[in-house]
């Protein structure tokens, strides 16, 4: 088995933040971007953002105890790819856009090293990666 604690974390991590963006999105958005009043069309894109996000830490949470099979394959690939793009998506909004909260270069640190973790659990998944 692997990727059990990245899984649980990514669970945590993901469905905590998916039910603010979709309850309260205005907390993560100022958390995040520094945004003080968003205009009701990015409440929405947050709100469709958390269900998405929502959707990645349950797949998750109902992984944490699989075995190595092509779906844990599948959902460990689509984990790193959100990590990845989310950390990009986050950087280039503190450093292009000069958006900032106290919470955006967290969580691209965050989204970092999930990515990280990923990738050294893909890398034991290919024969003789893991040693």
């Amino acid at each position: 088995m692997y990727g059990v604690s990245l899984f649980v974390v990514t669970a945590f991590v993901e469905m905590g933040t998916g039910v603010l963006l979709l309850f309260i999105p205005a907390v993560p958005l100022a958390l995040l971007l520094g945004v003080r009043e968003a205009a009701p069309e990015a409440l929405l894109v947050a709100r469709v953002a958390g269900v998405a996000v929502l959707a990645i830490g349950a797949a998750s949470w109902l992984a944490r105890n699989g075995e190595q099979s092509a779906a844990d394959l599948g959902l460990l690939v689509g984990i790193l790819i959100y990590d990845i793009g989310a950390a990009a998506l986050l950087a280039f909004a503190g450093v292009g856009l000069g958006m900032a909260g106290l919470g955006l270069w967290p969580a691209v640190v965050i989204h970092a090293a999930l990515a990280v973790w990923c990738l050294l659990n893909l890398r034991s998944r290919w024969p003789g990666g893991g040693k």
